[in-house]
């Protein structure tokens, strides 16, 4: 039986950082190539092989790959939502011809599974905001949600005409302490707890009441993990999984926030995020996750601000 090599393609961003590490104590450090247009943290660089690479050269692409032998592509290079508002053109290209180049890939046999995250950016303002189907209205109006939609259409197609194994969630808002904010719409929800340690003080984006869908990143790199590890035949959803983790605000987050330091007052000064935001579900309806592949989510927002708050103190104090 051939040994897998994993490639993941973003490896210095939010997810990419603890998806290696989590990736390498499973299949083992040489077994897991990590790339980014630019370096990766120290432990990514040192512990296991990196190379530098744009998704777009795809001639660099082959080479990485005939290199290493991959044999699968977690696919995480994108332009996040708000920052591909302000370059459309990039933000479409990046999101949708990487993908299509690595579908291609997998249909001509050359890898065997591909991991690409979706988002509930492919959700709009037509879509019912509470507990949010699987099924249901999309509509997105941004370039991030709209390039997301059309990857999901995508990857069913090609599972459904060419056999190709891929696999993709939904993810919610994603909070981590190992990877700094990366221009996303929930991204508040990270930059807020490494602003309270620093300045004891957070000026807002979204209102105090915008209720979004998020999770803690060790959940959301668990899931990852569970639904490429599932057996082919559980995976009856080749679009995107919806994957629900806990809702909240910035008032609830800042209220938890407080407990552990007391002196931390939130402002608000809303900007183009808020209307972004607004276009997005509440609340996600992941049942078919849970059914399909025993999908369970664990933080909540106590424990999340907990770990988040421990990890933190030790770079600002």
């Amino acid at each position: 039986m051939t040994k897998d090599t994993i490639l993941v393609v973003g490896a210095s961003g939010q997810i990419g950082t603890e998806l290696v590490i989590q990736l390498r104590s499973i299949y083992g450090n040489s077994s897991v190539v990590a790339s980014d247009l630019k370096s990766a943290t120290k432990e990514v660089m040192e512990a296991g092989p990196f190379e530098e690479l744009d998704i777009m050269d795809e001639s660099r692409l082959h080479e990485v790959m005939k290199k290493h032998k991959v044999t699968q592509i977690y696919l995480l290079a994108a332009l996040l939502s708000a920052t591909a508002e302000k370059n459309i053109e990039l933000g479409w290209a990046l999101n949708m011809r990487s993908l299509s180049h690595v579908l291609d890939l997998a249909r001509y046999g050359k890898i065997k599974k591909i991991y690409w995250p979706s988002s509930i950016a492919v959700f709009g303002p037509s879509t019912p905001k509470i507990n949010t189907g699987q099924y249901t209205v999309m509509e997105p109006n941004t370039v991030y949600g709209i390039s997301k939609q059309a990857g999901e259409r995508w990857c069913e197609y090609y599972h459904n005409k060419f056999g190709v194994d891929v696999r993709s969630l939904r993810y919610p808002g994603l909070i981590s302490w190992k990877a700094k904010p990366g221009g996303g719409t929930t991204d508040y929800a990270i930059h807020i707890y490494h602003e309270a340690l620093k300045r004891q003080k957070y000026e807002c984006f979204l209102s105090a009441k915008t209720t979004l869908p998020m999770m803690y990143m060790s959940d959301g790199i668990r899931a990852t993990l569970e639904l490429m590890e599932s057996p082919a035949e559980k995976i009856k959803i080749r679009s995107s999984y919806n994957i629900a983790g806990i809702s909240f605000n910035p008032e609830e987050i800042a209220n938890t926030i407080k407990k552990h330091v007391p002196e931390f007052e939130m402002s608000y000064k809303l900007d183009d995020r808020q209307t972004i935001a607004e276009s997005w579900p509440q609340s996600i309806d992941d049942h078919f996750a849970r059914a399909h592949w025993g999908w369970k989510h664990q933080y909540d927002l106590k424990e999340i601000t907990e770990d988040m708050i421990a990890n933190l103190r030790k770079e600002y104090n």
